[in-house]
């Protein structure tokens, strides 16, 4: 059985990968993100290890409503989850070893 997850941390990068691949499946926001973001879709993975990628796949979703409602659906999640999960990782005294 996996073991739940409670550091803040933690939670908020499981919730920017779920946006990248949310941002992911589809060719048009994947276009605009990687072209915003200026790495190409062969760095795409080792990226995911930089929590500063991990705000930016978050600051990418939270900049449109519509995209933030669509996200939070097909998450499950609530607009406000997203949100805190952008501020955990902004959060300096939120390491990434820290239980």
């Amino acid at each position: 059985m996996k073991k739940p997850v409670n550091n803040p941390r933690e939670v908020a990068e499981i919730v920017a990968v779920q946006a990248l691949s949310f941002v992911a499946g589809d060719p048009e926001r994947l276009g605009l993100f990687l072209a915003e973001s200026g790495i190409g879709p062969e760095t795409l993975r080792t990226a995911v290890a930089d929590p500063h990628f991990l705000a930016h796949v978050l600051d990418f979703v939270m900049r449109d409503d519509a995209t933030v409602k669509a996200f939070a659906s097909a998450s499950q999640l609530q607009p406000t989850n997203i949100a805190a999960a952008r501020q955990a990782l902004g959060d300096p005294h939120w390491e990434r070893d820290v239980p």
